[in-house]
């Protein structure tokens, strides 16, 4: 079936103004899916600091301006305010914002915003039906509820690096913050249930733990645990669920070959010249093959030595065999299929950057168009001037906020 296409960027949360309270990662990470599905993102963001995310990154000279890669990776399209949340009238402006915003979105440790006077059941007094999401590490509630968590903190405590690598090099961290990534997409998920839920009548308070978000993704090993018993292990490139299924040493390089299917491993055995291993008694059958993994391995790499991954790759496919070559990042940016369908974005001459920047979108197409914010990251406080303004505060009163060190 072809998806309808659309001749616009989707927006299906215009008119929703979400306060992003968050630093560094997982919440930035949430509210940047809001931004691009159309939502009012403002940034709210402690005085000539802002988001920690500002001093993070491979650029240095960038790290002094506030600007750090970090940043600007996940804050496109969104405005950004400063407010002393600790000061009376920085306390004001923010609940006035409130009033005016469908969602808040913190990463506090819990406790904090109550602390403020700005927690939930406050905030809801100003606007009775504010869906309120709190991302942490362990959850508002437990025994390790008041603990900082980093990613690698929750990698570690999830179980995700005692399962990476291989038996004699793990446990690994996975090379990316992919904790505080599915943290805050979970936190995006749960937020946009929220929003669309027509029978609420009342706030609602959203509890995101990253390490319980990071464990729901680990559905397939924890359930061999939890329903089969088998003790999850780590295995390096190899499928646990099938064989030959996995990561291949070819002629010049590796190729990921996944032959989950009883035909998929004869097609395979038939393309590499190895017909002989389908009636082979070691590879019979599913188990016997997991059971012989290592031997069919070596067997299938001895074939696959002869030729080049970008020869075997498409034979593989013709074959009916899904198969890949292993890319770098740089070679995965530029590959046809990622730029042809618009998955990275420019933004020319950013303000405070003094260059053009790319930075990735959504993955996401709606009636084949992709989501997308047209400012690129906001410099610190670039608009807390035109927010108080649209909030009623006159030129005197903006001026003495600022002076006052409220914003």
């Amino acid at each position: 079936m072809t998806a309808p296409h659309t001749s616009h960027a989707p927006r299906p949360l215009a008119g929703i103004r979400v306060l992003d309270l968050t630093n560094v990662l997982a919440g930035p990470f949430c509210c940047h899916q809001l931004a691009h599905l159309g939502a009012d993102v403002i940034k709210v963001e402690v005085p000539k600091t802002g988001d920690l995310a500002r001093q993070l990154g491979a650029d240095a000279a960038l790290n002094r301006e506030l600007m750090g890669i970090s940043f600007l990776a996940q804050n496109p399209g969104k405005r950004s305010i400063t407010l002393n949340l600790k000061h009376a009238r920085g306390k004001e402006v923010f609940r006035r914002l409130v009033h005016t915003s469908a969602v808040v979105v913190e990463n506090f440790r819990p406790g904090v915003m109550d602390r403020l006077g700005l927690g939930f059941e406050t905030l809801c007094t100003d606007n009775p039906r504010l869906v309120y999401c709190a991302i942490s590490g362990f959850g508002q509630d437990g025994p390790l509820k008041d603990l900082p968590a980093y990613d690698q903190i929750i990698q570690g405590m999830s179980g995700v690096m005692s399962i990476t690598g291989s038996p004699e090099s793990a446990p690994l961290r996975v090379g990316y913050p992919i904790a505080d990534t599915i943290g805050g997409i979970t936190a995006a998920l749960a937020i946009a249930a929220a929003l669309v839920d027509r029978e609420r009548t009342e706030g609602c308070f959203i509890d995101v733990s990253m390490l319980e978000a990071t464990l729901a993704t680990m559905g397939w090993v924890v359930s061999n645990f939890l329903v089969a018993g088998k003790e999850p292990a780590p295995i390096g490139n190899d499928n646990f669920t099938a064989s030959p299924s996995g990561t291949f040493r070819t002629g010049d390089g590796l190729i990921n070959i996944a032959a989950n299917k009883q035909e998929q491993f004869e097609a395979v055995c038939g393309v590499v010249g190895r017909a002989d291993l389908i009636a082979d008694p070691r590879f019979a059958d599913r188990e016997a093959r997991l059971k012989h993994r290592f031997e069919l391995k070596a067997l299938l790499e001895q074939a696959l030595a002869t030729d080049s991954t970008t020869a075997w790759w498409p034979r593989l496919i013709d074959a009916g065999v899904p198969a890949g070559p292993v890319y770098s990042v740089r070679q995965a940016l530029a590959h046809p299929q990622i730029v042809d369908r618009g998955m990275i974005a420019r933004f020319a001459d950013v303000p405070g950057v003094g260059r053009d920047i790319r930075v990735v979108r959504t993955g996401i197409k709606l009636n084949g168009a992709a989501p997308e914010v047209t400012t690129p990251p906001p410099l610190l406080g670039e608009h807390t001037d035109a927010l108080l303004a649209e909030l009623g505060y006159d030129g005197d009163d903006i001026e003495s906020l600022r002076e006052e060190g409220a914003t």
